[in-house]
């Protein structure tokens, strides 16, 4: 059987960018990668990962955050704005022939990175 590629979901601020306080910081202060997030990226993208980045940033911002992803060599495939500020939930089917879990949900450390992930 093929095994698919899994499917990453990151927010933005404070997982990839160090989260500078309010909004209008995040635009206005060059972003700070995060500790490994560049090599785990590269990682998932290796891996053959589907790259999704979300943010609570509002869809006004884009360009600006994509100016910013881009200039800071971080690489997606799709980009999800104005993802409200409240807990995500994500929800999957499960296979009726697999055992596997097909979603996981990881809460790191607001600025610690992805290294340990």
């Amino acid at each position: 059987m093929i095994k698919r590629p899994r499917t990453i979901i990151s927010d933005i601020d404070g997982v990839i960018f160090k989260h500078q306080g309010d909004i209008c910081k995040q635009h206005l202060n060059d972003p700070i990668v995060l500790d490994g997030v560049k090599e785990k990226i590269r990682e998932w993208d290796l891996e053959g990962c589907h790259i999704i980045l979300m943010t609570g940033r509002r869809e006004s911002v884009r360009k600006e955050t994509e100016k910013q992803l881009s200039s800071s060599g971080i690489i997606y495939d799709n980009l999800i704005m104005n993802v409200g500020g409240g807990v995500r939930v994500l929800i999957n089917d499960k296979k009726p022939d697999k055992e596997d879990d097909t979603a996981i949900a990881i809460c790191v450390e607001r600025n610690k990175g992805v290294l340990d992930i």
